[in-house]
């Protein structure tokens, strides 16, 4: 009869972690169309805290002028300028795609200054590969063009019919972002608190999750803009059209590993030769390989003073991934997931080796004291 008691226990326990899987799953699909907005204003808000911090100490521990002032920051300093910026790559885009419509690029006559410049067995190598007849690809790239217009308006369209939606989404991510940064450090203690793993595990996963944020957006995003911002001036010196343009786009790259912000200066410094800019073409290409390209082996160690320990492939594989599953948010969302993907099993590791040794210690001490395991219980 004393069982009846326990198996009641065990059907409660067991209605209820039912129960809360149940809601969890709920609320997950509550959310799920501001997931996005969510992701970014947490994103943020880590970033963002030792800001917080500074002005909580400046107004004396006054909590909600402090995340408001830090809000207002934020907003003023970062969001500004990107909206002015991506105003700007908008109508860059625009009247690159209609120039290159009404005054189509000359592949052929290109092709022809590269063609002669070539030694006489290259020439002979380009004859047999086909590649010398130009005429194909020049009318695949004025279909190109033909559909990037037709997508370019279009997608103005959608923009302007989803604007509600988009602001939206962004009132949601700054009144999130507020309290976040006000109760950051209670949520994430918190949450710490109720997840049903050894408390030592959940604050390592914790310290690697905001090491490899840290990385993710200080490491990669700062040094993605200080290249892009150095390959705009680059080739606005240089008179190439639309530099803010193809510097964004250099930004862009240079998010991605092994492909990085020389998929856009090299062809442009190659474009520049050609086309007979001898000096511009030489000052892109100089440039972009001592300075643009050191950038990265400059920076990345000041803002994160380590390695997360990712390798290049993975974070090339998790970010187009990323990117193909949610858009322009796989950038941060895989290479975050691949970090702490490996950083779980790196702390699994870590407790069996932890394991292991209290093991052999015990075997040790019970060595040492002369008596085995069985004669201590039986001595007990």
């Amino acid at each position: 009869m004393a069982a009846h008691p326990h198996r009641t226990e065990d059907l409660q326990q067991a209605s209820f972690l039912i129960i809360l899987a149940v809601v969890s799953l709920l609320m997950a699909v509550i959310v799920y169309p501001f997931a996005q907005p969510l992701l970014w204003a947490a994103l943020a808000a880590i970033m963002f805290q030792p800001l917080y911090r500074t002005i909580l100490r400046r107004l004396r521990g006054r909590r909600n002028p402090a995340a408001g002032l830090s809000l207002l920051v934020i907003f003023i300093l970062v969001l500004v300028p990107f909206g002015w910026i991506a105003t700007m790559v908008i109508e860059q885009a625009i009247m690159l795609v209609a120039t290159l419509q009404k005054q189509p690029l000359d592949l052929a006559a290109w092709f022809d200054t590269f063609y002669t410049a070539l030694p006489e067995i290259a020439r002979d190598a380009v004859d047999r590969s086909g590649w010398a007849d130009i005429t194909m690809i020049q009318t695949r790239l004025q279909e190109f063009l033909t559909q990037s217009a037709g997508m370019i308006a279009t997608q103005a369209v959608t923009i302007g019919s989803e604007a509600l939606g988009f602001i939206l989404s962004f009132g949601v991510a700054l009144y999130v972002m507020f309290f976040l940064l006000r109760d950051g450090e209670r949520i994430g203690r918190t949450v710490l608190c109720a997840v049903p793993v050894e408390r030592s595990i959940a604050d390592r996963l914790a310290e690697r999750f905001l090491g490899i944020v840290r990385a993710t957006i200080k490491g990669t995003g700062v040094v993605a803009l200080v290249q892009g911002t150095l390959g705009w001036i680059t080739l606005m010196i240089a008179g190439v059209p639309s530099a803010l343009l193809f510097g964004v786009v250099m930004a862009i790259f240079a998010l991605v590993p092994v492909i990085g912000s020389g998929a856009v200066w090299v062809p442009a410094g190659i474009w520049l030769l050609i086309s007979g800019a001898t000096w511009q073409g030489l000052f892109v290409l100089l440039t972009g390989f001592f300075i643009i390209s050191s950038a990265d082996n400059v920076l990345r160690p000041i803002l994160v003073g380590r390695d997360t320990g990712i390798p290049d492939w993975i974070i090339l594989i998790t970010t187009l991934g990323g990117i193909s599953l949610v858009g322009f948010s796989g950038i941060v969302l895989g290479p975050l997931v691949a970090g702490l993907f490996l950083a779980s099993w790196s702390i699994l590791r870590e407790q069996r080796e932890e394991d292991e040794e209290a093991s052999r210690q015990d075997d040790i001490r019970v060595d040492a004291s002369g008596h085995t395991p069985d004669a201590v219980t039986t001595v007990g």
